[in-house]
């Protein structure tokens, strides 16, 4: 199994760890004593996805600094592991969901690390920025696709299964990614070395900005959109868990090859091009009368999130050399956190309160708008790439 495969196996560990959850997440909680309201659901994922905010950067800057990341991808992956048991324990312990709550927050502490110092040595090995963030996307589209397949019906087996599963995947990743050596990471820098160099490079907050909007479609989905599909079309967990496997599908087996694309012809057609369209899918699903159609447009919206998310991720790569890159896409992962914890309460109080279309659209309504508003800035620093060149010769002859 190569580096680049192992790798990505880890990558996709931390996602079917997390996405387990999803489906059967309003049956999870109520076993963990947090009541079957949606915000109990929303504050159990909130909960990680903070710390992730917290501790991304952080985890980020270390490596640079050290000049090590396969050390702390191990920690943070065996780290997870033992939040998730921890976490499944509270109920026969007699703990509170206040418990549960604090135990999340440090479990997503842990766990982050995993997740962005493995994309992480993704970029340090050679073979194209695109390809390898391709694979990483790749992970994170199966990974989440088989963890909302198994994870719903693990759910109605047990609702704590999903947890138990979750902590022996995590434990197989911790001791996979010991297996990784690292490269190309040069020989570490002083924290503020690494946090000086960044600052000075604003352009990496249009990645930034995209990855933020994309996760948090994510999040969406994986509280609000499940919702959605229980509430409006009656589908039980196991259902729910399929449907949302739709998206991620074809995200996952699209991803390679659309990084591929990207290294060919550039980030700028897969970047903005790829985000109106999976804004208008994302609202079409919305708009869906019956559960077929509905299920049919999560493809969709899979197919056009695999064209943004590895050249997005790709841009991060092509704007900061290797020294830096793990604080470069720990703040990445900060954004994409931030993103995700947008997704849930943007998804379970604007579908609260006004129902859910209105949540749909104001979901697709910021992808579109994301696209629109930094189209400028990705055409200036992908200039001279073949999609970019197409595009200008495209305006300036229409």
């Amino acid at each position: 199994m190569t580096e680049r495969t192992r790798l990505a196996v880890v990558v996709w560990a931390v996602l079917v760890s997390q996405v387990l959850l999803y489906p059967g997440l309003e049956d999870t909680v109520i076993a963990l004593g947090g009541g079957d309201h949606l915000l109990a659901g929303t504050w159990f994922l909130v909960a990680e996805f903070g710390a992730f905010v917290g501790m991304a950067v952080l985890w980020g800057l270390l490596s640079d600094a050290l000049g090590r990341r396969t050390p702390l991808v191990v920690a943070g992956a065996a780290g997870g592991a033992v939040s998730y048991l921890a976490v499944a324990a509270v109920p026969g312990l007699g703990g509170s969901f206040d418990v549960v709550l604090v135990l999340r927050v440090i479990g997503g502490g842990f766990t982050i690390g995993a997740f962005s110092l493995s994309i992480t040595k993704l970029m340090d090995l050679a073979g194209g920025h695109g390809r390898n963030m391709g694979a990483a996307g790749t992970a994170i589209g199966f990974g989440a696709a088989l963890g909302s397949i198994v994870g719903g019906g693990l759910a109605t087996l047990d609702p704590l299964a999903p947890l138990y599963a979750g902590a022996v995947v995590l434990a197989g990743a911790a001791l996979l990614a010991a297996t990784v050596p690292d490269r190309g990471v040069g020989g570490g820098l002083a924290l503020e070395t690494v946090f000086a160099r960044i600052r000075t490079r604003p352009a990496l907050l249009v990645p930034y900005a995209f990855g933020y909007i994309d996760r948090l479609t994510a999040g969406f989905f994986a509280l609000a959109g499940v919702a959605y599909f229980r509430d409006a079309f009656d589908v039980g967990p196991a259902l729910a868990g399929v449907t949302l496997a739709l998206f991620f599908l074809p995200f996952a087996a699209l991803q390679y090859p659309m990084g591929n694309l990207s290294d060919r012809i550039g980030r700028f057609v897969p970047v903005v091009a790829g985000s109106l369209c999976y804004g208008v899918a994302i609202i079409a699903v919305g708009l869906a009368p019956v559960y077929a159609l509905a299920a049919l447009l999560m493809v969709v919206v899979g197919i056009c999130g695999a064209a943004v998310s590895p050249a997005t991720m790709a841009l991060v790569t092509d704007l900061v050399p290797a020294s830096e890159r793990g604080a470069a896409m720990g703040g990445f992962n900060v954004f994409g956190s931030l993103g995700m914890l947008t997704g849930f309460l943007l998804g379970g109080v604007v579908s609260g309160v006004f129902g859910y279309l209105p949540a749909f659209v104001a979901v697709g309504g910021l992808e579109i708008a994301i696209a629109l508003l930094a189209a400028r800035a990705v055409f200036r620093m992908t200039a001279g790439q073949p999609g970019a060149e197409w595009f200008r010769h495209a305006i300036r002859d229409g």
